[in-house]
């Protein structure tokens, strides 16, 4: 049966690679992302595309009612819109609070509005039952970012995961997150990565392998298949065991 599946962050990266899993499957994919020519260059096949900044409610509206008239209802919600902050132009503030404030909030919207956001504005049209809410977090949520503000972000995902599963499980609805580790081909790092730093964190895992988006993909393809049926309120790490859940 065709499914309705909506991605964020759908351009590149891990949101791509997971567009293109479902689009495998003959689902009909809509992607969004705030960059109209990277969704329109994503390549897959029948997919739509919408460009939104999806930390802005009014252009989440958007979203809900185009998701309205073409899909009507959404069997997966896919969140992996979000990124690093300090790749977002900084403050101009030379007052150190100034910037952190930035920071922090820059993260937040990004990796936690974005999700609460488009969750709350398409809640009421996830399928029942069957319905899937999946959350791409990071590794980071774990054991830190460097600065704090993205891995709380992310980490911020967390519970409002597991009040989702508790919230949408008597409608048959499951919600569920993947923490992916170190994941190369993605616009995550821009060029902030050096080798002896691309060295340290392959020597993290116990695949001595960094991950691939399609690893993630595959994750998250699972999650959503009525074979995971049963599975909620959890958080999967993809990341070649960098870090081991409990």
């Amino acid at each position: 049966m065709t499914r309705n599946i909506v991605i964020s962050g759908g351009g590149t990266g891990i949101g791509l690679a997971t567009a293109q899993a479902f689009a495998a499957d003959g689902d009909r994919v809509l992607l969004l992302g705030r960059r109209a020519e990277v969704l329109e260059k994503a390549g897959v096949p029948g997919a739509l595309t919408r460009a939104a900044d999806l930390s802005e409610p009014g252009q989440v509206r958007g979203v809900a009612r185009f998701v309205a008239e073409e899909f009507g209802t959404v069997d997966v919600l896919v969140h992996s819109a979000g990124g690093a902050g300090h790749l977002e132009p900084p403050s101009g503030s030379e007052d150190p609070l100034d910037r952190v404030a930035h920071d922090w909030t820059v993260n937040f919207r990004q990796n936690a509005l974005t999700a609460a956001l488009l969750t709350e504005a398409l809640k009421s049209r996830l399928a029942e039952p069957g319905g899937r809410v999946l959350f791409v977090s990071s590794i980071a949520a774990y054991r830190g970012s460097g600065t704090g503000a993205y891995a709380a972000a992310k980490a911020g995902l967390h519970p409002y995961a597991h009040d989702l599963a508790r919230q949408l499980g008597p409608r048959g609805i499951t919600v569920n997150v993947v923490a992916p580790g170190f994941v190369e081909d993605t616009e995550f790092f821009g060029d902030t990565m050096d080798e002896a730093r691309r060295a340290r964190l392959v020597g993290d895992t116990l695949t001595g392998r960094a991950g691939t988006p399609g690893d993630v993909a595959a994750t998250l393809h699972w999650l959503a298949s009525p074979a995971a049926g049963h599975v909620t309120s959890q958080v999967i790490q993809v990341n070649g065991g960098a870090e081991r859940g409990q």
